[in-house]
């Protein structure tokens, strides 16, 4: 299996009004200002996604204000909103139980920020940030943890990057049936599954473009909804044998740091980059790779860097 490395940080940014986030976000710009669509560029496009930022997302509205005044860059408030970028999918096993929320990372390691960030724009938040401000996974003060995968099917509309949809949740919401119930009024852009775990309950959501939100069977997710998976998507992912699999494993760190679940590098490059382990309740998460962990929380949030190895299951 071939190895490669990549580094993870972790930083602090506050409110993101001292600076801080503002120097991480303008070097990663150039190449984060292409995710943008040609539409999003254009003064209409900005007014559209602007619009929809403020009637579906009101309580970050000066967040964004703020981020996209710190930053400042061409596009920037447009770009910040998540309602105007290029759809993108990856290929992620997860699961909530026993108030662990554990799950598997995919993608190629140059597509990923690899950003743990530990932030209270409205309450205290630490998460994988993506794409400036968006989160891939994350938990709030509140014991709410959250995380995506992609829902497997090439449908695309108007409406936002699941990206932002989990950091306004965490942001917003103290549980799971308060965020789900939120989640009804929300447009997602692209096919998507989010396991939503609090201290009492987890479930997994289906949600998409074409879709009214649908509470899973259980709450675990691979790369599929509803419908059936045809042969060649399943050669493709191995949806639903990594799906088989975590059900059988449950919340095992060890089972996800091997194959299936753990994933080598596929003809696209992707591959497992990161296992997170939520414990929301008690504030903390630990993110895993074959022979190493990297342990934050609320209560001591280390910032610095971690240069792991890729490829190597356990």
């Amino acid at each position: 299996m071939r190895q490669q490395h990549k580094t993870f940080q972790a930083i602090a940014v506050g409110d993101g009004g001292d600076g801080r986030w503002a120097a991480h976000a303008r070097a990663l710009w150039r190449e984060m200002a292409g995710l943008l669509t040609a539409e999003g560029r254009t003064p209409q496009g900005a007014d559209r996604v602007g619009t929809l930022f403020r009637a579906h997302m009101p309580e970050l509205v000066p967040v964004l204000d703020r981020l996209a005044g710190q930053l400042d860059r061409p596009d920037a408030e447009a770009f910040l909103t998540h309602a105007a970028l290029r759809p993108f999918t990856q290929s992620c096993t997860q699961i909530g139980r026993n108030g662990t929320l554990l799950r598997n990372y995919d993608l190629p390691p140059d597509q990923c920020e690899g950003t743990i960030v530990s932030s209270c724009f409205l309450r205290p938040v630490i998460g994988m940030q993506d794409v400036l401000w968006g989160l891939l996974d994350g938990m709030n003060d509140a014991g709410l943890a959250i995380s995506l995968t992609w829902g497997g099917r090439s449908v695309y509309g108007r409406g936002f990057a699941v990206l932002i949809v989990v950091r306004y949740l965490l942001e917003t919401c103290d549980t799971v049936d308060e965020a789900v119930d939120r989640l009804r009024s929300l447009p997602i852009a692209v096919p998507q599954n989010l396991t939503l775990l609090d201290p009492v309950k987890a479930v997994t959501v289906f949600v998409g473009p074409d879709m009214s939100p649908m509470v899973a069977p259980d709450a675990c997710a691979a790369n599929h909804q509803h419908l059936p998976v045809t042969d060649e998507q399943e050669r493709a992912l191995r949806t639903q044998e990594r799906l088989r699999a975590i059900r059988a494993a449950g919340a095992d760190v060890a089972a996800m740091l091997k194959p299936p679940l753990y994933r080598s590098v596929d003809d696209q490059g992707s591959r497992t980059l990161y296992t997170a382990r939520y414990r929301p309740a008690e504030g903390r998460v630990t993110y895993h790779w074959p022979g190493e962990s990297w342990q934050q929380s609320f209560g001591d949030f280390t910032p610095g860097s971690r240069t792991v190895t890729l490829g190597r299951s356990g």
